[in-house]
């Protein structure tokens, strides 16, 4: 189903977003959390992409089960990084050919094994170019129409300090033909809305979609303050997780909870849809879902 059409259908979209594993075991039992997590209803989902080989083929055959063996709609994410025009069109005629709605364009980055990759070697330097190159392969006559969405940055994009740049760069990616913006995490809502205001003074009218990673161990959330480039943890969280001292699970009561009030605050400001990253795990996110009420509204759907 093309992201228009979900979004159209649901209002305000609900979403979980998985990475393909490295093992078949590891497949597996990514595939039960998926199954667990089914009977949510969620909008869609979506998996990341490992470029230049990593979990490449991994992220296809994932998104292939997904789409045959459940109800979910699955939307894979695409890279420009490692990537050549003729190896682009070939992933597209293999999702189009599954029957897959929509796709995640990205940037990306370079696989770990591969860090001296010279991006002037990518067909696509930019997301904006694989979107314009994605549209046109849409809008031939012989093709089907994909749904495109693109990543936003509420606490500023780590590669672009201006933050004026930032938003024309945003700008020229929305009118190369995209129908929604899916953000990355954070933790204040603060920094969601002024980037949506922001967005709008830009004049971009697509859907924004709020990116959110319940904290679940201290450790994780180290983890993420060095994915994320750069996410800003307020204070009042922090105070919060020092509490929990050496108490694993106080910890993660704190975090579902933090995570769990920034959705009903989205909710009350007519967010366009909830995005979880889920790790890989259900737990949170269903206790986030019973705490909002949200799964039986949503269950609403089937």
């Amino acid at each position: 189903m093309h992201i228009r059409d979900i979004i159209a259908r649901d209002g305000t979209t609900f979403s979980f977003e998985f990475f393909p594993p490295k093992t078949a075991e590891a497949s597996e039992h990514l595939f039960e959390v998926i199954r667990e997590l089914e009977d949510l209803k969620p909008s869609f989902v979506d998996i990341t992409y490992g470029a230049g080989g990593g979990t490449r083929d991994l992220t296809h055959e994932l998104v292939e089960r997904i789409h045959r063996e459940t109800s979910l709609e699955p939307i894979p994410h695409l890279t420009c990084v490692c990537h050549q025009e003729d190896e682009i069109k070939e992933i597209l005629d293999r999702w189009a050919g599954e029957g897959i709605g929509s796709i995640l364009a990205l940037g990306g980055d370079p696989p770990r094994d591969k860090m001296d990759w010279k991006r002037g070697d990518d067909a696509f330097r930019y997301a904006a170019d694989l979107v314009s190159y994605i549209r046109k392969y849409t809008n031939h006559p012989d093709k089907r129409g994909f749904g495109i969405g693109v990543a936003g940055f509420p606490e500023g994009h780590p590669g672009t300090p201006n933050r004026l740049l930032e938003m024309d760069y945003m700008k020229a990616k929305v009118d190369a033909g995209v129908d929604y913006i899916c953000t990355q995490l954070f933790f204040d809502n603060h920094d969601f809305y002024d980037y949506r205001e922001r967005c709008e003074l830009a004049g971009i009218k697509v859907p924004i979609l709020a990116g959110l990673m319940p904290i679940t161990t201290a450790s994780g959330m180290k983890r993420m303050a060095e994915l994320s480039a750069g996410s800003r943890f307020p204070a009042s969280l922090l105070k919060a997780i020092a509490r929990c001292g050496d108490d694993a699970e106080a910890v993660e009561r704190v975090g579902i909870h933090w995570a769990t009030e920034q959705c009903r605050d989205l909710l009350d400001h007519q967010v366009a849809g909830l995005h979880f990253y889920t790790l890989n795990r259900s737990k949170a996110t269903r206790m986030i879902y019973e705490s909002l009420g949200v799964k039986d509204s949503v269950a609403l759907r089937g």
